[in-house]
């Protein structure tokens, strides 16, 4: 069992508790625990105790007047004690007798600068007279990781804390606004509609970062639908003929939020984006979810084809109305004969199936006339129109008008 133990990553919960188990059966002991002090309390955070669930269990806490651990780290107790009747302060306190605790081991876990964040401990109902220093000195070792375990558990834990409060101090003051990207036809070069975009203003790192730590902290379908109610809004400033690309991860689709909000705002004008980097667990789920909303007239696109293997199963299986050419598909296609083949076999397939391609990240001339030559009929990219906010949005389709 130390082999496993030595071979996988010692931090992990899974480690540290076969670290206990491993040690309690190396001592022959019933117990073993790890503690934690939260205020004067020791709270039981790994338990290793077949049998005594109903004596101790992961959770469980007890004052630290009622136990050893004060006594230990003082040196009013040993932390080795083969017989706790032998030591008159333990045999003297009720909890000796009322477990029973006829042996004790407890050594302290201490962070990198040595303070106390709780203990390892050990103990057995009956005395256990084989008990020696050497065990003793291996329980150190597992304190040692054990604290690492703790440190990092804390670092989690605070780093989430942290996460949740940006997440919900974005949602609660709206830190974030949608610029909007036109969607051109190739040939004529009139705007067809615009692709909505969110930027936050406050959080760092890009969107993609923000939306991936509000999935994290399990805010990511609130994000999103706060998102989608802005950038939806901006329809109804927008010439009848031009519609407007939403994003939106299966997580959200799956939700059934999307119906409602939907029947807000004109549906036909409106096409639901599925990004390519969203993994999907089942197709039938997430067909059954969009269902409705086609129905109603959404159209659905599939984002980044092209860049990859799940792009090519949401194409297949979901049979979308848009498919949007991933920018590493567009990015010098003119200089390029795979980009170029691929490119034409997906406008072959849009074709076959009654879709329509967009071509995104469009930068240079020869990007776009190599397009328009194999038949690529709308595009997006700073060549056509970068982002802007919904002013000059409007303006935009006003000239398109």
């Amino acid at each position: 069992m130390l082999q496993k133990f030595f071979a996988g990553d010692a931090n992990s919960p899974e480690a540290v508790q076969l670290a206990l188990s491993a040690i309690r059966k190396h001592l022959n002991m019933e117990v073993a625990y790890i503690s934690e002090f939260v205020g004067d309390h020791s709270v039981y955070q790994v338990v290793d105790a077949p049998g005594l669930e109903a004596l101790i269990k992961v959770g469980d806490s007890r004052s630290l007047d009622e136990v050893y651990c004060r006594h230990i780290l003082a040196g009013r107790l040993p932390e080795l004690m083969p017989d706790t009747a032998e030591f008159d302060l333990a045999a003297s306190m009720p909890i000796t007798q009322a477990v029973p605790i006829g042996a004790h081991m407890s050594v302290p876990i201490r962070s990198a600068a040595g303070d106390p964040l709780g203990m390892f401990c050990c103990l057995s109902p009956t005395p256990n007279p084989s008990l020696n220093a050497r065990d003793l000195q291996v329980m150190r070792v597992f304190a040692d990781m054990a604290a690492h375990h703790i440190v990092s558990q804390k670092t989690r834990e605070t780093e989430a804390a942290a996460a949740r409060h940006r997440m919900s101090q974005i949602l609660e003051t709206r830190a974030f606004r949608c610029v909007y990207q036109p969607i051109r036809n190739l040939l004529t070069n009139q705007v067809q509609g615009f692709e909505a975009l969110c930027r936050f203003t406050t959080a760092p790192g890009g969107p993609d970062k923000t939306f991936a730590e509000a999935v994290a902290v399990g805010l990511g379908v609130e994000l999103e639908m706060a998102v989608l109610e802005d950038a939806l809004a901006v329809l109804a400033h927008l010439p009848d003929h031009i519609y407007l690309s939403v994003n939106a991860s299966p997580a959200v689709v799956m939700s059934d939020a999307l119906p409602e909000m939907f029947s807000r705002f004109p549906a036909g004008r409106i096409v639901l984006e599925i990004t390519e980097h969203a993994s999907v667990a089942c197709y039938e789920e997430l067909k059954s979810a969009l269902a409705p909303i086609r129905r109603a007239g959404v159209r659905l696109a599939i984002d980044d084809a092209g860049a990859g293997y799940a792009s090519l199963q949401h194409i297949i299986t979901l049979a979308p109305d848009v498919i949007k050419l991933d920018m590493s598909l567009t990015r010098a296609v003119n200089m390029d004969g795979a980009r170029r083949a691929l490119t034409a076999a997906l406008v072959f397939f849009s074709q076959e199936t009654n879709s329509l391609i967009i071509a995104e990240g469009i930068e240079t001339e020869d990007e776009l006339h190599t397009l328009r030559t194999l038949g690529v009929p709308l595009g997006q990219g700073y060549l056509l129109g970068r982002p802007s906010p919904f002013p000059d949005t409007f303006h935009l389709a006003e000239a398109a008008g």
